[in-house]
């Protein structure tokens, strides 16, 4: 583990390469799981405000999800979560084009609808934060329905970091960022 600031990242985030393929996947992890997209406490109301913003993007299906459940929802693990249409799988905001899964969210954001891109765990993923007192721990979520995006990191050769640059200088600022890279050159030059 390679600690920054009040959080420790595991060595896969470096080592690993990812770079997401939507033309391979589809954005099958919008689609695919056991819950919605994991929100932190503060999303909750984000949500609430701009879901009027968000709805035209949306599709009737999950238009239809968030009227009956509410803009987030508690999972099976009592965690925070974005609802899912037919109460699994597919995340009320996904939409569709062209085959490929977008999040409405997202795309209410780049027309300008909202200031606000996603949720974070979304912008992060395939990284995974887990919340301890003190600190957080940043890891490598390893899933199958994700091998392209394994494949294609490593034939860009993209680490699993550098590609989530933005979002995690959305999350823990362009410091943290510098200084998690001035680590990484320091461990490779200790390699040496």
């Amino acid at each position: 583990m390679i600690e920054v600031n009040s959080t420790l990242v595991h060595e896969d985030v470096i080592s690993e390469n990812f770079v997401c393929n939507l033309n391979r996947c589809k954005g099958a992890c919008c689609v695919e799981g056991d819950s919605g997209a994991p929100l932190n406490l503060d999303e909750l109301n984000v949500l609430e405000k701009i879901y009027p913003a968000v709805k035209p993007y949306m599709t009737a299906k999950g238009i239809e999800t968030i009227e009956q459940q509410g803009t987030s929802v508690v999972d099976f693990e009592g965690d925070y979560t974005t609802p899912c249409v037919d109460g699994n799988k597919e995340c009320a905001y996904v939409t569709w084009e062209n085959g490929i899964t977008k999040c409405a969210i997202e795309k209410a954001y780049e027309a300008g609808a909202t200031d606000w891109k996603k949720p974070i765990s979304c912008h992060l993923y395939p990284i995974r934060v887990t919340k301890y007192p003190e600190f957080e721990v940043l890891y490598y979520d390893r899933w199958s329905i994700c091998s392209p995006a394994c494949s294609f990191g490593n034939e860009l050769k993209v680490s699993v970091y550098q590609f989530l640059k933005d979002p995690l200088i959305r999350k823990y600022g362009p410091d943290w960022y510098q200084e998690l890279e001035g680590q990484v050159a320091a461990m490779a030059q200790s390699e040496k």
